[in-house]
């Protein structure tokens, strides 16, 4: 007799229009046509699990934002749970599957570093556990670098009533008159980085070459308009969703948890117009940065960069070394190895056409370089990065 579809609850606050929500749910709603479950929405699961009648009630998994009734009643009911918010104050009592909150930290700061900002800042929710680690990691990056940063705190609401909303207005001028031009920011919320845009106009700074500003999530509404555009993480939460479903299935096939919570690294930068310039006071150094930026995908080197910015290719170096701690080379193959990352987590395009395209030339010289700086073939990166629908 062929076994009844499992039956799983969603918990996860569908209400609020949230990308995170809408693309965990999605790549969950992925996980259960595969498998042939029947998905039920239910907002207060914990609710119903207290009140089950019969088997029309049962529900054989939980995939949530967890919350501790959650946790109590589904271990009353011997049911498995997977909790998907990382703030969750029952996150320790659950297996987990998040954001890698870490290394969302350490590409934000990459990206601002290479831009040549030597002034940082972030703004961000001290209630957020996502937005604790990515600061974390940003400012040990940032300091390792031989640089400072300067952190502020926001409240994660800022709209509940209209005297949380001038003292959160108050804030914002209380922390950005600490920033010293060109300074490069990471914001943790889309809704942030916009208020910051209007507070840099009310300053009379410039979006990016005063303030670069790397906002949020990558909610495309908030991010693309109006200008400049906002440049923001791309986490990939369907990858999230799916995960979630696969890892909820082993538990009940009666599989131990894992020890720790599972954390998927993000696709990567959606490079936009807040960060579009580089904050180096040499302005040959600034015009090589931009002719590689448009150019990295010919076969150029550092001599194409130094005749096409009018300086010998030996004083262009120099300068390099001297402004950005790197030499030209490395500067062109880290912008490849970016265009070849953003090819693999867009598409199905042969290997070789991405090595081509992005200046590696072969895909021998693509597998050496990915191997040697990001310890993993091509192939694996694009497994790990794919982004929805593609």
């Amino acid at each position: 007799m062929p076994r009844a579809p499992r039956r799983i609850a969603l918990m996860l606050d569908l209400q609020w229009p949230y990308k995170r929500h809408a693309e965990v749910y999605a790549g969950i709603q992925r996980f259960a046509e595969e498998r042939g479950w029947i998905t039920v929405i239910d907002e207060f699961a914990h609710d119903t699990l207290r009140h089950r009648q019969g088997p029309a009630d049962r529900y054989d998994g939980i995939i949530g934002r967890a919350n501790h009734a959650l946790v109590r009643m589904a271990a009353a009911r011997r049911i498995p749970v997977v909790n998907v918010w990382p703030s969750s104050p029952a996150r320790h009592l659950l297996p987990g599957v998040f954001p890698d909150s870490t290394d969302v930290g350490r590409v934000v700061a990459e990206h601002l570093l290479a831009r040549g900002f030597r002034t940082f800042a972030t703004l961000t929710s001290r209630k957020n556990v996502d937005n604790e680690l990515e600061v974390r990691e940003f400012t040990r990056q940032v300091r390792e670098a031989g640089f400072g940063c300067a952190s502020a705190f926001v409240p994660q609401d800022p709209f509940r009533d209209l005297a949380h909303w001038k003292s959160t207005v108050r804030l914002l001028d209380r922390a950005m008159a600490g920033w010293t031009p060109p300074v490069g920011v990471y914001v943790g919320q889309e809704v942030y980085g916009r208020l910051v845009v209007q507070a840099t106009q009310r300053k009379g700074w410039r979006v990016p070459v005063d303030v670069a500003i790397v906002a949020g999530k990558n909610q495309e509404t908030l991010c693309e308009h109006p200008r400049p555009s906002l440049t923001s993480v791309e986490i990939g939460y369907d990858r999230i969703g799916y995960t979630a479903a696969g890892l909820l299935e082993q538990l009940i096939d009666g599989c131990e948890p894992p020890a720790e919570p599972v954390r998927l690294a993000p696709h990567g930068l959606v490079v936009r117009e807040s960060t579009d310039f580089y904050a180096v006071e040499n302005a040959v150094v600034a015009a090589a940065l931009a002719y590689i930026a448009a150019n990295s995908h010919r076969p150029i080197g550092p001599d194409a960069v130094a005749r096409a910015v009018g300086a010998e290719t030996r004083t262009l170096q120099n300068y390099f070394r001297k402004s950005l701690k790197r030499p030209i080379a490395n500067e062109i193959r880290r912008v490849r190895v970016e265009r070849a990352k953003r090819e693999l987590a867009h598409g199905d395009r042969a290997l070789t056409a991405i090595a081509r395209d992005v200046g590696f030339g072969t895909i021998q010289r693509l597998y050496e370089v990915f191997r040697r700086e990001l310890g993993l073939s091509p192939g694996a990166y694009r497994k790990l990065h794919r982004l929805k629908g593609t």
